[in-house]
């Protein structure tokens, strides 16, 4: 690699992983310790993958390992999303909240 090449992209040759512009929401889900914000912070995470799968839909851009990244990241918010139905059960606090999130999980399949 030329030095020039490493100026304009000095992580390329190490492997810094890259940043994708959805992984902040997906993030803030898998790191939520509060079982109340939950759904919140997974329904933010799969909208702003599902707009980014949009977007990669429509103009083909992307690269295989952020299409990889988005199927994942969809894959442990559907665990996610189960296991918080799953804590509002147990809490008693379920009742519609649970059914909704139930029924969402099984949407997503």
């Amino acid at each position: 690699m030329a030095i020039s090449q490493r100026l304009v992209d000095p992580y390329r040759e190490i492997g810094v992983p890259t940043s994708y512009s959805w992984q902040e929401s997906y993030q803030a889900a898998v790191l939520e310790t509060d079982w109340t914000k939950m759904q919140e912070r997974v329904q933010t995470a799969e909208s702003e993958i599902h707009q980014r799968r949009l977007v990669l839909a429509q103009d083909h851009g992307g690269t295989v390992e952020e299409r990889e990244a988005l199927v994942n990241a969809m894959s442990g918010l559907r665990i996610l999303r189960t296991d918080a139905a799953s804590w509002l059960e147990r809490q008693n606090l379920g009742g519609t909240m649970a059914t909704k999130l139930r029924s969402q999980v099984s949407e997503n399949r």
